[in-house]
């Protein structure tokens, strides 16, 4: 597959294509609805351009628990539908990047033969519904099968298990990938640039005036369908359009909080039962294992970086121990946090917890079209919905929707452990690093390797080629969008990430032209964002 650049170097070429087209379709909001729906609409043949205010992925987007899964519980709510629909995406989304939907087993353990029974009737159905592989189907485990495939599971206490098929994925890089594959097939795509009112013509919606943050420039940007695929922020962009009382999102902030892997040293995704009788998953990422995730109301300012509270954190980790014969975990034990808004739709009466993760379509009285909630599994099922409206407000009919096509990394058979063995140089990489390589770039980790296989810190495992391949293909803007967003080292990598700043900053600067005094400042700006997020443990 031929590599597919988002090149942050190209931004001045990239701007002043959107202000001289008219285009089939503008999307609103760099995430994984917009970067589906981008992808969707290239691929079938549309002009297309995507805005995004911030960088991509920096919302919900990035925040998830990071699973490609159908939502085992949802079935007990009674969303059978949603659950069909997801749990048959998951196999689409695999065939699109299998180092991005890697299938692990989710093990439920159970006190009892007859919860054991209980978690198996679910799963058979669930199983079908998802139209599961034979080989894929769930087993049982117990003693020592249990043992050795969980070994420090308290079988005290859990004696039984119930092992299924989910996928893990990388939220954030499944958008990249995405936008990458709507930009190979023409898509004009920046990020940094808000859209801040809508332009019309006799009343209907023809584009928007955006600002760009970078160089402070208004761009008008004039589409024949404007869509509004802004995440939490979907009420305020429709809000340009309309005014309407009341909102139809609850907004419900999701917590994870990160572990070193010794501490908690988990093989499979484990779900635990909180207290409020929640679902928590402790999932493990190379030298870290992760736990969440919360689900309250969230009422504040803070829509980018929801505060991490100490009850947040104090909620995760007490089902631990009655898991896991492990020492007692302290939120002292916590080495990285992450949190993020989800856009439910609201259903009056109803808890954060209780709600569906649907997602609702509506037409604004301009004839903007703007999707709201949804799942991460869901993303190209939910964009297939998108471009029906999108085809009705152009007043045509479109090609077919394009599938499941490989997404830029994406083109192998699906063995990472083999993919790693074959980078070049693997056996001086290491097997922790040419894993981590495979995982995040896929069939492209070679490439990437090509732009520069030392690492930034000695022993370390991010290397300089990524710093590279974040700035040329991935349109990485600033330190942050490097360290969170392309690398992933600020939640996975702790113990390198923040010796990784400087190395690394410097290098952004001659590729970005940044004098000293912005490498201080890009510095000092992700130091800051480390220290917020750990406020939990002043």
């Amino acid at each position: 597959m031929t590599a597919t650049a988002l090149s942050a170097t190209g931004r001045t070429d990239t701007l002043a294509r959107l202000a001289a087209e008219t285009f089939d379709v503008l999307i609103i909001g760099g995430g994984i609805t917009g970067a589906g729906i981008a992808r969707d609409a290239a691929l079938r043949g549309l002009s297309v351009a995507l805005i995004e205010a911030d960088d991509f992925a920096v919302g919900t987007s990035s925040r998830s628990s990071k699973l490609i899964h159908g939502g085992l519980r949802y079935l007990a709510m009674g969303d059978i539908a949603l659950v069909r629909e997801t749990a048959l995406e998951r196999k689409a989304v695999y065939r699109m990047a299998p180092h991005l939907a890697e299938p692990y087993w989710m093990l439920v353990p159970a006190r009892s033969r007859m919860s054991l029974l209980k978690f198996r009737t679910g799963i058979t159905a669930y199983e079908k519904l998802g139209a599961v592989a034979e080989a894929d189907l769930h087993r049982n485990w117990s003693g020592e099968e249990l043992a050795y495939h969980e070994p420090r599971l308290d079988q005290s206490r859990h004696p039984h298990a119930c092992a299924y098929r989910e996928y893990l994925t990388d939220d954030a890089r499944l958008v990249l990938a995405s936008l990458r594959a709507a930009a190979g097939a023409g898509a004009v795509i920046a990020s940094r640039v808000a859209a801040t009112e809508l332009l019309r013509e006799g009343g209907k919606v023809i584009g928007v005036r955006g600002r760009c943050a970078l160089d402070g420039s208004e761009p008008e940007i004039r589409a024949r369908v404007v869509v509004n695929a802004a995440g939490p922020w979907a009420d305020r962009v429709a809000g340009l359009e309309m005014e309407r009382e009341g909102s139809r999102l609850h907004l419900s902030k999701g917590v994870h909080i990160v572990l070193p892997a010794k501490r908690l040293p988990v093989r499979n995704l484990v779900v635990m039962t909180a207290e409020d009788k929640r679902s928590i998953f402790a999932i493990p990422r190379g030298d870290t294992v992760y736990l969440g995730t919360t689900d309250t109301t969230y009422d504040g300012d803070n829509w980018r970086w929801p505060e991490i509270t100490a009850e947040d954190v104090r909620y995760l980790l007490e089902p631990v121990g009655r898991y896991f014969d492990v020492e007692g975990l302290t939120a002292d034990d916590v080495v990285a946090a992450w949190s993020g808004l989800r856009p439910l739709i609201a259903e009056p009466g109803k808890e954060a917890k209780e709600m569906s993760r649907k997602d609702e379509i509506w037409i604004g009285s301009g004839g903007m079209v703007t999707i709201a909630g949804g799942k991460l599994t869901g993303f190209r099922k939910m964009a297939e919905d998108i471009m029906v409206k999108v085809g009705e407000q152009l007043g045509r009919s479109l090609p077919p929707a394009p599938g499941p096509e490989p997404l830029p990394g994406g083109d192998f058979a699906g063995d990472l452990d083999h993919l790693a063995r074959q980078l070049p140089g693997a056996d001086n990489l290491g097997r922790a690093c040419a894993d981590r390589l495979a995982r995040l770039y896929g069939s492209e980790a070679a490439a990437v390797l090509a732009g520069g296989a030392e690492a930034l810190v000695t022993g370390g495992e991010v290397l300089r080629g990524e710093v590279d391949w974040a700035v040329n293909m991935e349109a990485a803007l600033s330190l942050e969008d490097l360290i969170y967003r392309r690398t992933r080292a600020a939640w996975y990598s702790p113990a390198e990430r923040d010796a990784l700043l400087a190395p690394a900053a410097e290098r952004m600067a001659a590729l970005l032209g940044w004098d000293t005094a912005e490498q201080q400042r890009q510095i000092a700006a992700v130091r800051q964002r480390y220290a917020e997020e750990m406020t939990f443990q002043r």
